[in-house]
């Protein structure tokens, strides 16, 4: 897929005649299908220059929740309300609607992306730390292990 610059939609957008040909051939004359273009049609029509500039954002549950309810109170299609909005793709709208229909509010909590964090190693060591010698830990850890000796001598 190839990636489009403000600049090179302004172009395409600007560029259309809706007098002198279709948006499909158009669309198929730039090498760019119908749907994206009639996208950028539609958000270059509500927001200008503005709605062709890249988003990239997290969007709260609030957000999500909102957005869903304009579109059915509004009975408008994906493509619309994701230009009103200004969501760079209509399919995330269409997701986030299969998702509140199949797992409900919680579903469209976001999700943790990209690899797990490595668990922390363990800091405290299993060995025991080694005392200073001539401290007073330091000959009680001498004593331990020499009545431990002593003991096993002994058997």
């Amino acid at each position: 897929m190839t990636k489009f610059t403000r600049d090179s939609k302004l172009t395409l957008v600007q560029g259309f005649n809706p007098k002198t040909i279709s948006q499909a051939e158009y669309a198929k004359q730039m090498h760019i299908t119908k749907v994206q273009f009639q996208y950028w049609l539609r958000l270059y029509e509500l927001h200008g220059e503005e709605g062709l500039h890249e988003v990239y954002t997290n969007y709260t549950v609030e957000f999500k929740l909102n957005v869903l309810n304009f579109m059915a109170q509004s009975g408008i299609s994906l493509m619309d309300t994701a230009a009103i909005f200004m969501i760079p793709s209509f399919t995330t709208v269409y997701q986030w609607k299969k998702q509140f229909e199949v797992g409900g509010l919680n579903a469209l909590e976001p999700k943790k992306k990209g690899r797990p964090s490595m668990k922390n190693k363990n800091t405290k060591q299993d060995t025991k730390k080694i005392p200073a010698e001539g401290s007073v830990e330091a000959l009680q850890a001498e004593l331990e292990r020499l009545r431990m000796e002593n003991a096993y001598l002994k058997k």
